[in-house]
């Protein structure tokens, strides 16, 4: 799966929130300044090529809608991270965020029982 540019994982947010739409609707949800008509037509178009989206045609225009699950693109883009800047150890993550962020013991706690629910879900 390849990666994202900024501008086209910030429309990938949207189409994964709203789920389908055409470029005037994707516009409406950007945030000011919003960009040209002609800059989303473009980036949806590239997210076609790189297979994160597809369309249907719906009169004389299209309607998009990701092929990618948003949790695919961010499970692969936290591997990514996890190998690129933590010699791909989990741990070395976790334990960079804690330091980094002044986790206490009970926040830590709290995150590990909450992962222990998952796995056990």
């Amino acid at each position: 799966m390849k990666q994202l540019t900024k501008a086209e994982e910030e429309v990938m947010q949207l189409l994964w929130k709203v789920g389908k739409a055409n470029v005037a609707a994707l516009l409406e949800e950007l945030a000011e300044p919003k960009p040209a008509y002609n800059t989303v037509s473009t980036i949806i178009r590239i997210l076609e090529d790189k297979g994160f989206v597809d369309h249907e045609k719906v009169g004389k225009g299209h309607v998009y809608f990701p092929i990618v699950k948003k949790s695919d693109y961010s499970n692969q883009s936290l591997n990514k991270l996890v190998d690129g800047y933590f010699q791909g150890s989990f741990q070395s993550m976790v334990s960079f965020f804690v330091k980094k962020n002044d986790i206490s013991l009970n926040e830590l706690e709290s995150i590990l029982d909450k992962i222990k629910e998952e796995g056990e879900s």
